[in-house]
């Protein structure tokens, strides 16, 4: 199948066939963590095979392979090799973010009761946290680090509260003036979790003698947590011992289903789509150009299988993409430079290694606002992204994006 055919055959594939699979990847996955997860699965079960960056590559890959891996469980990168590829010929990349705006649990998110309310303390992730955000049903999920009873051995396990337990309430209207401007995100935009009343009870003393005994006792990390949180959390895991969680990673996000909207259903209704859906449409590209290739000649090469085909997902793209999964680290030259050794040998010097970079081709694949009838005097003149006529390319004459000019 030539590569023309190639674009018939994706062209000839209906919008449908992808969207329901989407709104379900966004509403199940709402954390970078469940993220990898997915399309770790999903990789799998294409016929990719796990890699461990603790591990040497030069004897693991293949000529034909397909591969991934991830790092810290919130980024991933994963390539397929042309049967026809050696060391120094291009990479094509696309590469995208799983991140998104939202809010993370503190690290002792405990708070003193107020009126009977109990309260979790959370902090903003990026622009999480803003006027949207209230009123808002939230879920908590993430990552929570076990700890073995027998061999102490620290392992990690995804977590995900998918009923509305927490909410941030508005200032109803009728107070005037102090229901009106931003809301201060320490003190106004803290979500409550539930309802105590033990500091107006004659029983307090005897509750709160028994709650700190069935958390493990102080120091440990869950008595830094809401005590009912850690039930709940411990509940849908199965865990027995509360002492057992040592650590956690937790955010709160927007329980509202991904959905189609509009007269025709021509919308999709959803949050964290920045970059949720670059990621999984790259994904998809990725499986089905592996696929292609495999069946263009009854699993042998195709007329392009002499590069090397990646999607990188990065973390971190909201806060500056400095932290080691993030898109400014080592994450993805580290990858393309291990191939070139896998097959290049003691040749793969920096020699090769720049050859390679400028045989490549990087797509830096992100959403963009799309423009907004109610206030088109905000947009540059002919510079307002319609919905559903195309691409939408990103340039900056200051060079804060990458789009460049081609030779």
């Amino acid at each position: 199948m030539t590569s023309h055919e190639t674009l018939l055959a994706a062209a000839s594939i209906k919008p449908e066939a992808y969207t329901q699979p989407f709104l379900r990847f966004i509403s199940e996955n709402p954390t970078v963590f469940h993220t990898v997860d997915y399309f770790s699965k999903q990789l799998s079960s294409h016929g990719f095979t796990k890699l461990s960056e603790r591990d040497l590559w030069t004897d693991k890959l293949e000529k034909g392979g397909k591969y991934f891996y991830n790092r810290n469980g919130s980024g991933l990168i994963a390539f397929t090799i042309g049967s026809e590829y050696k060391s120094g010929n291009g990479v094509a990349i696309i590469a995208s973010h799983i991140d998104a705006l939202s809010a993370r649990l503190k690290p002792i998110s405990a708070k003193s009761t107020k009126a009977g309310y109990v309260q979790l303390g959370i902090a903003p992730y990026a622009g999480g946290l803003n006027q949207t955000w209230i009123d808002r049903d939230l879920g908590i999920g993430g990552r929570v680090l076990l700890k073995d009873e027998k061999s102490g051995k620290i392992s990690t396990k995804l977590v995900k509260l998918d009923w509305p337990i927490a909410r941030i309430p508005s200032l109803a209207p009728h107070f005037g003036i102090a229901a009106e401007g931003q809301a201060n995100k320490e003190t106004r935009m803290v979500p409550i979790v539930g309802l105590d009343n033990t500091d107006i009870s004659e029983k307090k003393e005897i509750q709160e003698e028994g709650r700190a005994s069935v958390l493990g006792g102080a120091g440990t990390f869950v008595s830094t947590q809401p005590a009912r949180l850690v039930k709940a959390i411990a509940g849908e895991m199965g865990i027995q011992n509360y002492s057992n969680i040592v650590n956690w990673e937790l955010e709160v996000f927007d329980m509202q289903p991904a959905q189609l909207g509009g007269l025709d259903k021509e919308f999709i209704f959803a949050g964290r789509i920045d970059d949720k859906l670059c990621s999984f449409s790259a994904i998809e590209a990725l499986l089905a150009s592996a696929s292609e290739s495999s069946s263009a000649t009854g699993g042998g090469s195709s007329d392009d299988s002499g590069i090397v085909r990646m999607v990188g997902l990065f973390d971190d793209e909201e806060v500056g993409s400095l932290l080691r999964q993030g898109a400014r680290s080592n994450f993805l030259p580290s990858t393309i430079e291990r191939i070139c050794e896998a097959f290049g040998g003691d040749k793969c010097g920096a020699n090769l290694v720049s050859k390679t970079y400028a045989n490549s081709f990087l797509i830096s694949a992100d959403v963009t606002h799309a423009v907004n009838p109610n206030y088109m005097d905000v947009y540059l003149e002919d510079h307002s992204p319609r919905l559903n006529v195309g691409i939408t390319v990103a340039a900056d004459s200051n060079a804060h994006m990458t789009t460049g000019k081609f030779p």
